[in-house]
C-alpha cells in the first residue's frame, strides 16, 4: 500500500504599502526542486519563527551540540546548529533539516547565520 504524499508550500509574502507590491519573505528558504520528508513533500521551508527564538533556544542547542560530541569555538556558524535553532523555529524535527541536500542544507545555514549576525 502506497503511502499518500501531501504537498507543502507556504510561499508567504508581504505587501510594501500604497505600492501595493510583493516583497519577498527574507526566511522563506525555497527549494530548488521538492524535498520529501515523511511522506510530505516541501517547497519551501518559512524560517519567520527565528524572530521568536530567545537565548534559552541558543543555549539549548548549544547544549544539544556539546551532548553529542561536537566542539565548536563559534557554534552558531555551523550546519549543524543551524539544524537545531530551525527545528526550534519552525516546529519541524530536526531530523527534517539533516535530511536536506546538502545546498538546501547550506541554504538554510546561511540564512540563519545571516539572521544572527545582520544588523538591525
Amino acid at each position: 500500500m502506497a503511502a499518500e504524499v501531501k504537498e507543502i508550500e507556504t510561499n508567504k509574502t508581504s505587501g510594501t504599502g500604497a505600492e501595493g507590491q510583493q516583497e519577498e519573505n527574507q526566511l522563506l528558504v525555497v527549494f530548488k526542486k521538492p524535498f520529501e520528508f515523511e511522506g510530505v513533500v516541501y517547497k519551501d521551508v518559512d524560517l519567520s519563527g527565528l524572530e521568536n527564538i530567545s537565548a534559552r533556544d541558543m543555549i539549548a542547542a548549544n547544549k544539544i551540540m556539546e551532548r553529542s560530541g561536537t566542539v565548536n569555538v563559534i557554534p552558531e556558524m555551523s550546519l549543524e546548529y543551524a539544524c537545531i535553532i530551525s527545528s526550534k523555529a519552525t516546529g519541524k524535527p530536526v531530523e527534517f533539516f539533516q535530511s536536506l541536500p546538502p545546498k538546501e542544507a547550506l541554504k538554510i545555514k546561511n540564512r540563519v547565520t545571516s539572521f544572527l549576525y545582520g544588523e538591525d
